[in-house]
């Protein structure tokens, strides 16, 4: 029997009042891939996760997650999620880095829940797995741009997730640890998690990603990056415009 897809889009559009932001898309994300979302700011792309998360209602369409349509999806706690703000908070809050990752627990778990033996537990496996072991019990606030946002990745994993959805992951972070930000999620996909990753920066994830999905409202490529190297820069200028070029060649 034929695997059903993570995520599957199918026909969907979004307008804001009059504003139409997403027109018609169709998107499959397959277990096992790891998908880029790119695109110009402006062209959708945090809309469109927003509806994958339930959290916008489509104008138009259908979206489902595991198979599921998402309106009556319950087992959140098989997606995690990185926004671009995770990072954004005020660093003298009195947090250590294990309270924040097992802070991603309370879906799992229940919101009143006491934490047992094997929360801790995974919260260390999780740290592990983000090159943080040995820092549970250091404050988030003294680590570095890259290390916190690793900390907000390891509080995603902490509750094990089939799908891990990251939107420009690399805000705030220090320039020279974007390539090592990038490696970490190509070898969490290369163990077998399922990735979407939104971005604006096409130069940098060609290379760490499997399939590309290429928004500005509309769906003007999505496939493997084989096929996506094949486009050339004249036919992506085509399809994006001027904005998507120059931050190609920014690269």
């Amino acid at each position: 029997m034929e695997q059903r897809p993570v995520v599957q889009v199918e026909d969907v559009s979004f307008r804001y009042e009059k504003e139409d932001v997403l027109e018609h898309i169709d998107l499959s994300v397959q277990k096992g891939a790891f998908l880029g979302l790119v695109g110009p700011n402006g062209s959708g792309k945090s809309t469109l996760l927003k509806c994958v998360l339930g959290l916008l209602k489509p104008t138009s369409g259908r979206i489902f997650l595991f198979g599921e349509p998402v309106e009556s999806f319950r087992a959140w706690q098989r997606i995690g999620f990185v926004s671009q703000k995770a990072n954004s908070f005020n660093r003298g809050f009195p947090a250590t880095v294990e309270e924040v990752v097992t802070s991603g627990l309370a879906a799992k778990r229940g919101l009143f829940r006491a934490l047992r033996r094997e929360d801790y537990r995974a919260a260390e496996a999780a740290l592990a797995a983000v090159g943080l072991a040995g820092l549970a019990k250091r404050n988030i606030g003294e680590l570095s741009g890259g290390q916190q946002q690793r900390v907000f990745i390891a509080r995603a994993l902490a509750s094990e997730p089939e799908l891990l959805i990251l939107d420009e992951p690399t805000v705030g972070v220090d320039a020279r640890h974007v390539q090592e930000f990038y490696e970490l999620l190509g070898d969490l996909n290369r163990r077998g998690l399922t990735l979407i990753l939104v971005t604006h920066d096409i130069g940098t994830i060609t290379d760490r990603v499997t399939h590309i999905a290429c928004l500005n409202k509309r769906l003007y490529f999505h496939g493997n990056t084989e096929e996506f190297a094949q486009l050339g820069d004249e036919a992506i200028s085509r399809f994006y415009g001027h904005s998507l070029r120059v931050l190609c060649h920014g690269h």
